[in-house]
């Protein structure tokens, strides 16, 4: 067990949503300086627990900071687990890949929520930022020219022409 998961229990999430078959699919949970939740105040950021989407998270804290009430909303999206695996995994692979990024929020002291859901990762971030009203979705980027995105399957690429709203990557 690392040192950031020794130190970070995961907490009770405030929400869980099933499928039709009762299948957890997704869970939330309110960070320690969660206050009111509006979406035009708040980015969402796709988290995967890699430097480049650390970095994304980073940039949010930033222009978070600068604003009067804004937030961040964190989204760790997974493949379809099985319904056995998705009770216990789905929100333990979601607590553990934000760790860093739930760091960076509380020690700027930023507003977040985390999301932990199932499915494929690019509609999943674009359904989730129209639902939210979210200002913008912030995502990293490894920097993939465009063909390697396209043949690659790159979720930035996805994202950026599914999305209606403003996509800030973050390289």
């Amino acid at each position: 067990m690392s040192d950031i998961a020794s130190k970070d229990p995961m907490p009770v999430p405030v929400l869980e949503q099933r499928d039709d078959m009762g299948r957890l699919v997704g869970v939330t949970w309110q960070g320690m300086h969660a206050g009111e939740v509006t979406g035009s105040d708040r980015w969402l950021v796709a988290v995967d627990g890699s430097a480049c989407s650390l970095r994304a998270v980073e940039m949010a804290a930033r222009m978070a900071a600068v604003e009067q009430g804004a937030g961040v909303d964190l989204i760790h999206v997974q493949s379809w687990l099985t319904k056995e695996a998705a009770e216990t995994e789905l929100a333990r692979r979601g607590w553990a890949a934000t760790a860093q990024a739930r760091q960076v929020l509380d020690a700027a002291g930023v507003q977040w929520r985390l999301m932990s859901l199932m499915g494929e990762e690019a509609p999943q971030i674009v359904r989730v930022a129209q639902s939210l009203g979210s200002r913008g979705i912030a995502l990293g980027s490894r920097g993939l020219t465009a063909t390697e995105s396209a043949l690659l399957g790159s979720v930035a690429y996805k994202v950026v022409h599914l999305a209606k709203s403003p996509v800030l990557l973050i390289r």
